[in-house]
């Protein structure tokens, strides 16, 4: 079993070590209040090559020191460690937050905590293993290379379970993680929720033209339209990446990242200036920039990361509306960017079946909940039966009915 020294729902830090036993005698589980508090090399050396950039210190730090993701907006972080007891080196951890709210998640319990209010039932402050603001897939739970990643992964799944419970806690959720988590954790009784997305895929396009050629007709004669808008417009459409983005422009990424909160009035700010200048200072590495041009007057842009072949959309603005500007920022300038630099997938973000038409395809994303109150862990299990099965359909139909044509056959095959 493991035991909590002090409560990590009040205000105390929880940076005493918890002691396992029997399987895991030979380790140690702390909890750290704020990422800072842990070694930036000791966590990084958990990443796996194809990590995503959201899951590095630098950004988790950016999120916390610029006091965007802290105690005070909701989102108090108390990362689980999990160390050699001997050795004291890292062995596992993940990114760990106690919510007071549901927002900045993407995987949407609003109707659970509504049900649990009705019920009686104190929905928060709950737990939730994630990366503030970002709703893209990858490893939550990170583990070294060469240790044993099925037993670390129990592990953490216990300790998880173990914190919720002994703090009253309401659950655990677990969001946008990789199949071999869910399943991990599904085993020791966390619920399994499905959703999808709209990726890209590169099926070995070497120009733009290769990717449109690929589109149904009546796709590509309408994305040939939009991207001719451009001309018509005077708009030039540039990407920086890495050291290649000027300092000054980081100011402007933020500028363009209010402008789209402004114009929304569901729109809710979650990063400050100084988020951005932490990009700017530790994080160009994995930074990619489109910026839509009038002369050289900046007039939209969307803010990237990119990592192991991956790209990642996260933010999109414009200081002045123009037809088709959203689409040509946005997807056919990743588009074409990811096929210059060999990028295998680009994910754009949450929502929107228009990507659908433009070739990104569903994509199934997973979270687990593990939920204390049994009357509502049934209530959400039944929810979440019938939910699967409307999502499977969609991901089977949107797939079927992709605007993607099927790829040529091969050499071999056609002999």
């Amino acid at each position: 079993m493991l035991s909590l020294a002090r409560t990590i729902a009040g205000r105390e830090a929880a940076d005493a070590p918890i002691q396992m036993n029997d399987a895991a005698e030979r380790v140690e589980v702390e909890i750290a209040e704020g990422i800072e508090k842990v070694p930036r090399d000791a966590w990084d050396a958990l990443l796996a090559p194809d990590d995503s950039p959201f899951v590095e210190w630098d950004w988790l730090h950016a999120m916390e020191g610029s006091r965007c993701a802290v105690r005070k907006t909701g989102w108090a972080p108390y990362h689980l460690l999990i160390r050699d007891r001997a050795r004291k080196n890292l062995l596992a951890a993940c990114p760990l937050y106690l919510k007071t709210h549901s927002m900045g998640e993407f995987v949407f319990d609003h109707g659970w905590a509504d049900a649990a209010e009705q019920a009686g039932i104190r929905y928060f402050p709950k737990l939730l293993v994630g990366v503030p603001f970002t709703p893209h897939t990858g490893r939550r739970i990170l583990t070294a290379s060469r240790a044993n990643r099925s037993m670390l992964t129990n592990l953490v799944g216990h300790a998880l379970t173990t914190i919720c419970t002994e703090n009253k806690l309401s659950g655990v959720h677990v969001n946008f993680c990789e199949p071999d988590e869910a399943a991990a954790l599904a085993s020791i009784g966390f619920l399994e929720r499905l959703g999808y997305q709209y990726h890209w895929h590169n099926a070995g396009f070497h120009r733009f033209d290769d990717y449109l050629s690929r589109l149904k007709h009546k796709r590509r004669t309408a994305v040939r339209h939009e991207r001719g808008a451009l001309v018509e417009q005077g708009i030039e459409i540039r990407v920086d990446a890495g050291d290649e983005i000027a300092d000054p422009m980081f100011e402007r990424m933020f500028q363009i990242y209010l402008s789209t909160i402004e114009k929304l009035y569901w729109g809710r700010q979650y990063l400050n200036e100084e988020f951005f200048d932490l990009l700017r200072k530790n994080f160009k590495r994995n930074m990619a920039f489109i910026g839509a041009y009038s002369g050289r007057e900046l007039i939209a842009g969307a803010i990237n990361l990119q990592k192991a072949g991956v790209l990642y959309g996260r933010y999109w603005g414009c200081f002045r509306e123009e037809r088709f500007l959203h689409f040509n920022v946005c997807y056919y300038a990743g588009i074409e960017h990811a096929i210059a630099n060999g990028i295998q997938r680009y994910e754009p973000g949450a929502g929107g079946e228009y990507k659908w038409l433009r070739g990104f395809d569903p994509a199934l994303t997973r979270s687990v909940h593990f939920i204390t109150h049994p009357g509502l862990r049934k209530a959400i299990g039944d929810f979440l039966k019938r939910e699967r099965r409307e999502i499977e359909r969609w991901i089977q139909a949107g797939n079927e009915r992709s605007q993607l044509k099927p790829p040529p056959p091969s050499d071999e095959e056609s002999q």
